[in-house]
């Protein structure tokens, strides 16, 4: 799951949350974004970091879930079109493409707390020299 939350006039997180096939929180990152603001481009910020950390990870087979629908439609359509979301929309397109073990799903706002919370948390702790927070589960 991801998320992302923001401090207005200042920065705003994404919240990553792994969990294992029978819903175990395994484990749980932040990362800030200086000065942006606009929600569905701090979305696919960390969706991307998402996906990168699983990559970092060694996984293969992942299921994100997100609550940013207008997105995920894009993503799950391969629409990178929309120039306002341009180069990290195709970015993550490739991803996709790149590892079909990968998919986007919508889970809707009430499901996807934890992650928001993560991105919340990783909010209240900038700045600092470190943009990457891992949290223990």
């Amino acid at each position: 799951m991801w998320d992302w939350a923001t401090r207005r006039g200042s920065h705003s997180a994404g919240g990553m949350v792994l969990f294992d096939p029978g819903w175990t929180l395994l484990r749980a990152k932040g990362v800030q974004f200086a000065q942006i603001e606009e929600p569905l481009v701090v979305e696919l910020l960390a969706l991307r970091e998402a996906i990168i950390w699983c990559l970092e990870c060694g996984l293969s087979e992942v299921r994100f879930g997100g609550d940013a629908k207008v997105n995920i439609d894009k993503i799950n359509q391969a629409n990178t079109s929309d120039s306002h979301l341009g180069a990290v929309l195709d970015e993550i397109c490739q991803y996709f493409r790149a590892h079909p073990g990968f998919s986007v799903r919508f889970v809707g706002r009430e499901n996807n707390r934890v992650a928001h919370s993560v991105a919340r948390k990783a909010i209240s702790l900038y700045p600092t020299v470190n943009r990457f927070f891992d949290f223990r589960a």
